[in-house]
């Protein structure tokens, strides 16, 4: 049976356009892997580390790539991308967010595997396949979500993804 399945993105538009791009990533089934919150702080654990890590990697790997706040939270990741300059090497952002989701993956498996005695071939998946995304469209609306995203292991108890 094949599925139907429909974009979330914005039809006709450019996403490889400079321009800030507020990012939301889910762990598969929503399951809290990253890390705990304390006191209204975020504490990664070595599976957050990792994805931090990684996060962290992804102006070195795209060179039209800079990142902005962003927060790992126990079960998904919110982050501000921007897509920076002109020319034919800017990425998609949905190459970045490939990119991102299958090096983490990989070195979060890589750990897995290291710790479990006898290891399966079998990969585990990390995040849903989707994520959200909202162009930023000015300076009012980057500062709120700029916001949002620093207080929010303070509001982590009404969270919809708790």
């Amino acid at each position: 049976m094949i599925k139907n399945r429909q974009s979330i993105r914005l039809k006709n538009y450019d996403y490889s356009k400079s321009g800030y791009y507020y990012i939301t990533m889910c762990t598969e089934n929503r399951t809290c892997i990253f890390g705990n919150i304390f006191n209204g702080k975020m504490v990664l654990n070595d599976v957050g580390k990792i994805v931090n890590d990684v996060l962290l990697t992804i102006p070195k790997r795209f060179d039209n790539v800079e990142l902005d706040e962003f927060v790992i939270m126990p079960n998904h990741i919110h982050g501000i991308v921007i897509i920076v300059g002109a020319g034919l090497s800017r990425p998609i952002l949905g190459q970045i967010i490939g990119h991102f989701k299958y090096q983490s993956t990989k070195h979060i498996n890589n750990l897995l595997g290291s710790e479990n005695p006898t290891p399966t071939i079998e990969i585990k998946k990390i995040f849903q396949r989707n994520y959200y995304e909202h162009i930023i469209r000015n300076e009012i609306e980057l500062n709120k979500i700029r916001e949002y995203i620093k207080n929010n292991p303070l509001f982590w108890n009404q969270d919809i993804n708790y």
